[in-house]
């Protein structure tokens, strides 16, 4: 048997094989954050392919930290029904479920969440979300990690197997992490230590949450790609070890963040038509602009985050490694595990298009994943339509 389909504990749960449903925006919840029956099918199909870890979209933690319109929610209990529905129909298929919590920080609109974006510091606009946000006080720092001790609490009534903290992608915890986001000068910025503060506090307060056994994820950016320096490799080495301290059972690897860099975290083709959908006319020229320039420095790469993952093995003492990024050959993915590198192989894209890709590796059917990364499975959830494959030529 191939060593993708053998049992792993995470934390003290175990996991019945390798693979892993990276956390993909769906834009398949109801517009005031509850799970829809079209949201329940799609992990059911994951499920039932036999992925071993499905981690769920983006689950905003806090009315002023929803992202997009379509995103689930798990902010109130009234949200709890929805969301156990969903784990129950993963769990009904054998499945294992995490639920991503996460807070937008400045990477969201007025308009979607009625209110300037908080973040941990007032910083020029960006160029693709163009906002000024406000600068986040004490009493916001509290309740926002107070919102995430919540948030989990409602997580565990609502079923979840594992909690999933999304420390990347330039969302806030991620805005907090980096020094281009973060200028404060008080115990949350300024030196590295300060910038973890709040990620601590984040894992200590949900851990007071949920029970002992329940594993806990950072999912944590090796490289933000921001105009100046932001998280590097060296800088994320350094939080890897801190997460480890702080006792998380899994550390999930990503690159880029939306407002500056948002196609370092999923290289292959720029779906330039689809993406100027999503902007304003007069904003059309300059997006169609960087997107071009943006194309050229994309391309696609097999396993593109492997080296960071090699060396950040030793740093996690154990701790398992979740590796995404370009993996589509399953030979390499059996490298990766065997050689230690990383313990689970993530996949986002793939899954979009091939739910029952991991019963067909098991099967011998596939050697390698079919997705191509065009990328129109973005173009479409950045434009509020639900996440499927719209490779028409492929299909």
């Amino acid at each position: 048997m191939s060593v993708l389909f053998s049992p792993i504990k995470l934390g003290a749960l175990e996991i019945k094989n390798r693979f892993v449903h990276a956390a993909t925006h769906e834009a398949m919840a109801r517009e005031t954050g509850e799970v829809t029956e079209e949201l329940i099918k799609r992990y059911t199909y994951l499920a039932r392919g036999g992925v071993g870890l499905i981690i769920t979209g983006y689950v905003y933690i806090h009315p002023l930290g929803r992202a997009r319109k379509f995103q689930t929610g798990i902010h109130n209990d009234e949200m709890i029904p929805g969301l156990k529905k969903m784990t129950s129909a993963v769990h009904n298929e054998g499945g294992r479920i995490a639920l991503e919590l996460s807070h937008a920080g400045r990477q969201t609109m007025k308009d979607i969440i009625g209110h300037a974006p908080l973040a941990p510091s007032r910083t020029k606009r960006d160029p693709i979300y163009f906002v000024k946000p406000k600068e986040m006080t004490e009493e916001d720092i509290q309740g926002v990690i107070k919102a995430f001790g919540d948030a989990a609490g409602r997580a565990i009534e609502a079923g979840t197997d594992v909690i999933h903290l999304h420390a990347s992608g330039g969302y806030l915890i991620n805005e907090f992490l980096s020094p281009f986001f973060n200028h404060r000068k008080d115990k949350w910025g300024g030196s590295d230590e300060n910038r973890f503060r709040f990620l601590k506090q984040v894992i200590e307060n949900v851990k007071s949450k949920v029970p002992g056994g329940v594993p806990i994820i950072v999912k944590m950016n090796v490289n933000d790609y921001t105009p100046n320096e932001g998280i590097t490799p060296l800088r994320a080495d350094k939080y890897a070890e801190w997460l480890v301290e702080s006792g998380v059972d899994g550390v999930e690897i990503s690159e880029g963040t939306m407002a500056y860099s948002f196609m370092n975290g999923w290289l292959g083709e720029v779906p330039i038509k689809e993406l100027l959908k999503g902007f304003p006319i007069w904003m059309k020229p300059m997006a169609w602009m960087k997107l071009n320039k943006m194309a050229k420095k994309c391309a696609f790469r097999e396993a593109w985050l492997l080296e960071p993952a090699r060396r950040m093995k030793s740093i996690l003492r154990g701790v398992p490694l979740i590796l995404e990024g370009g993996l589509r050959r399953i030979e390499q993915m059996e490298m990766i595990v065997k050689n230690g590198d990383a313990q689970f192989i993530a996949m986002s894209r793939p899954f979009i298009r091939e739910p029952y890709l991991v019963k067909h590796i098991k099967e011998g059917k596939v050697g390698a994943a079919s997705c191509v990364s065009c990328n129109k499975c973005i173009g479409a959830v950045v434009n509020d339509l639900p996440v499927r494959c719209y490779n028409k030529d492929r299909n």
